[in-house]
């Protein structure tokens, strides 16, 4: 296992010449706005600055607005920081709970992140305001950088990586102080195979002796595990993480251990020849062109979408064996593996008990021919889509489909 795990370190950890390559990128944007932006200071944010990135083109850089200064203009902060940006960079502006940058240098994406600067949470005026204290926490446990990225890589193979509203799986920060919590990734692995429900992971025991259940808004408790944040008690890290992501770790946990092998950090992306290779004629499948907008915005529309076109065909009573939504920029697949795609074209309505006497004859005024099953009246009719690319065709012009992406259509 040791072996295993070293030699898949190697594999995932960046390379001297590619951070020698993003960190001159970034040492040059960073430079450049501190020369010219005053009551200000920008730095290396995120996985960067915390030494926990896998090798990735994306980087964040939080510019630290004097707290004493700007603390009453904190909804202004977006603004001041663009008209400086745009002077000097082509930037591109994305909605947040507090407006951002992108900054494209080169293969490199660079995110540029108004803040305030902090000392503690409780002076936060916007969740963005707390993410420096949050590399302050993880830079206090550096010899767990490598266990933390086995997570990470572990998880991304998983397709449970990521809190955006689309995909509802673990964060990064997540990754991060649950690896810490248990002390190495096969500690982590082993925990997460025995998880139970509502499991409570608190690093910093504020709720040692309490029950968290009473202590915390139980808006904020609804996620299957709590991480409670160590840099801000009140907070559950995890609270974006939904069931099925959680039952999709436990499982792969449990089968890693079982029989340990690299495959478990490599990071498939089906391609749709693989997918028509595994599902053959029961398959529908369809191009999707997402919303021009920013991506977790574009996701969560696409993901409505996905939903919808799901709900349905089990509504009208196909039996869907798989489906998922893969998005390869710029355009994403969705598909829905079907036990048929085609239904006998009659179907049996299911109508009230016989002894409901006044809803029983209100169900054969409404249909032709009855009869009767057990105690219970059915009704014989025709299927209105006993075909689901038929049904499709009639779902994607729909407004919760056609609302929520730019275009879609059936390959």
């Amino acid at each position: 296992m040791k072996k295993l795990l070293s030699e898949v370190i190697r594999k995932i950890r960046p390379d001297s010449k590619y951070e020698k390559e993003i960190f001159g990128k970034a040492d040059s944007l960073i430079k450049k706005i501190n020369s010219g932006l005053r009551h200000a200071k920008a730095v290396l944010g995120g996985s960067g600055a915390k030494d926990t990135w896998l090798k990735t083109f994306d980087a964040d850089i939080f510019v630290k607005f004097n707290y004493e200064i700007f603390k009453d203009k904190s909804d202004q902060l977006s603004d001041i920081l663009g008209d400086f940006l745009k002077k000097h960079f082509k930037i591109r502006r994305l909605h947040g709970s507090r407006d951002y940058f992108q900054i494209k240098e080169g293969k490199f994406t660079f995110e540029i992140v108004p803040i305030l600067d902090i000392r503690k949470a409780e002076q936060a005026k916007n969740i963005t305001d707390v993410s420096p204290l949050h590399s302050d926490f993880v830079l206090k446990h550096k010899k767990l950088n490598d266990e933390i990225r086995l997570t990470k890589q572990f998880f991304k193979a998983a397709k449970v990586y990521g809190a955006e509203s689309y995909i509802r799986g673990f964060s990064g920060y997540v990754c991060e102080i649950i690896t810490i919590y248990y002390g190495s990734f096969l500690a982590l692995i082993k925990a997460i195979a025995k998880w139970k429900d509502k499991e409570v992971i608190d690093i910093k025991g504020y709720y040692k002796g309490k029950n968290i259940f009473s202590e915390i808004n139980q808006s904020k408790l609804t996620s299957p595990i709590i991480v409670i944040d160590p840099v801000q008690k009140d907070r559950n890290a995890a609270a974006a993480l939904d069931h099925e992501k959680f039952e999709i770790i436990k499982h792969k946990a449990r089968e890693f251990l079982k029989k340990p092998s690299k495959e478990f950090f490599e990071v498939k992306a089906l391609t749709e020849q693989d997918i028509r290779k595994e599902f053959g004629s029961n398959l529908v499948m369809l191009n999707v062109m997402p919303l021009k907008k920013k991506t977790d915005v574009a996701g969560a529309k696409m993901l409505k979408a996905f939903h919808y076109i799901e709900n349905e065909l089990v509504r009208c009573g196909f039996k869907v064996v798989e489906s998922d939504m893969m998005w390869h920029a710029p355009n994403s697949l969705f598909y829905y593996a079907l036990k048929d795609t085609k239904l006998p074209t009659q179907v049996e309505i299911i109508g009230p008990p016989v002894k409901n006497e006044k809803h029983a004859l209100a169900f054969k005024k409404k249909h032709k021919k009855t009869f009767v099953k057990g105690k219970r009246l059915f009704a014989a009719g025709k299927r209105k889509f006993a075909d689901a690319k038929t049904l499709i065709k009639t779902l994607v012009k729909a407004s919760n489909v056609k609302n929520n992406v730019n275009d879609i259509r059936l390959v």
